[in-house]
């Protein structure tokens, strides 16, 4: 009885240890800014930065929302094309030799000086912010499933082999299913980005988006809006993150020690 109280008590802290880190780290915020009597305009407080989000809660609102579907629009495509080519390059050990080093040397690319091109293709608007979503965020997604597929233990392999599976039932059945907690890790990290990338889109290509207000607010002085637009673009980011997480929990917990 003893063990399974502190078994809650230890879940308990766990799951609360975020909003009292958050908690103090704010605190700790506005006690600084309002001892040293920090301007606004140099670094805002988070009650500055609260009255901001009342006082244009309309605008960050429709902008906000403009971001989001332009981020998972993005991010669908980042999903069905990382996990393709993940799935072909993963089941390949020739194709995972020959493409991975040059999708590697891809991701290194900086996505941001690709914004210049994607307005001349597609103009200013929805079309380079999607598209800068999809292409900073494909990649771990790409990385993770052909890891998973590719690290199969050969001796598993051929078991399965001795016992007539084919190639594409090992692959489907047995990689696809183990490499379960690489893609929900994988999604974890590839929404954040997502979010990155159509954030610096908006910023420079876009009539509309928190990347838009970002620069709006900072052209006209607006400090406590700017730190607004990037609380609004964190909390989008942490709850898709939060989101990913409970759905792992939920269908990947036999891959975790004491996931029951």
């Amino acid at each position: 009885m003893k063990t399974l109280f502190q078994g809650k008590l230890n879940k308990a802290a766990t799951t609360l240890a975020p909003w009292f880190l958050l908690l103090l780290i704010i605190g700790v915020w506005q006690f600084v800014c309002s001892v040293m009597q920090v301007s606004d305009f140099i670094f805002p407080s988070p009650m500055s930065i609260l009255q901001a989000m009342i006082e244009f809660a309309g605008p960050i609102t429709h902008h906000a929302l403009a971001t989001f579907w332009v981020t998972m629009v993005g991010f669908g495509i980042a999903v069905a094309v990382g996990v393709t080519l993940g799935f072909a390059i993963g089941s390949s050990p020739m194709l995972y030799a020959a493409a991975y080093p040059l999708m590697t040397a891809f991701n290194a690319l900086p996505k941001a000086a690709f914004v210049p091109v994607l307005v001349v293709w597609f103009g200013i608007g929805a079309g380079p912010a999607i598209l800068t979503a999809f292409l900073i965020s494909f990649f771990p997604i790409m990385v993770n499933i052909a890891t998973g597929l590719a690290t199969l233990e050969p001796e598993l392999e051929d078991v399965l082999r001795v016992l007539g599976a084919k190639r594409m039932d090992i692959l489907l059945k047995v990689g696809l299913p183990r490499s379960m907690p690489y893609f929900f890790a994988s999604l974890k990290v590839a929404i954040t980005l997502a979010f990155v990338g159509s954030t610096v889109s908006e910023m420079n290509a876009s009539n509309e988006g928190i990347g838009y207000l970002l620069v709006s607010a900072g052209s006209s002085m607006k400090m406590p809006l700017a730190f607004a637009g990037l609380v609004v673009i964190g909390a989008m980011a942490m709850a898709m993150y939060e989101l990913f997480a409970i759905i792992e929990k939920r269908t990947t917990s036999w891959a975790h020690r004491g996931g029951k």
